[in-house]
């Protein structure tokens, strides 16, 4: 029971640590640690056909909207809606594959 308090109690410090300064979105917390720039990122296109950044990391996967120096979305019209283009599972050495 000592252990599994003191296991919540350490979690608890963990999120009080992630709320106060946020978590560092900028690196991969993966298997093979980098920071975000090292990996390839690709294009997806949304059903309305605005872009996103992609990167798939194996594991892990990123996605954030594609925007305009304005904050606006960018749907350049790259691809068909739904489709991705890029090689955006490049940059990653990680020991677990990607099946897919």
């Amino acid at each position: 029971m000592t252990i599994l308090s003191a296991a919540f109690g350490l979690a608890a410090c963990e999120d009080a640590q992630f709320r106060e300064l946020g978590p560092d979105k900028t690196v991969d917390r993966g298997f093979d640690t980098k920071d975000l720039s090292q990996l390839q990122a690709g294009i997806w296109v949304d059903p309305n056909g605005c872009d996103h950044w992609i990167i798939d990391d194996g594991v892990e996967g990123y996605l954030s909207a594609r925007l305009d120096k304005y904050g606006k979305p960018v749907c350049s019209g790259v691809a068909a809606p739904t489709q991705t283009v890029g090689d955006f599972k490049k940059g990653s050495t990680g020991a677990i594959g990607d099946p897919i």
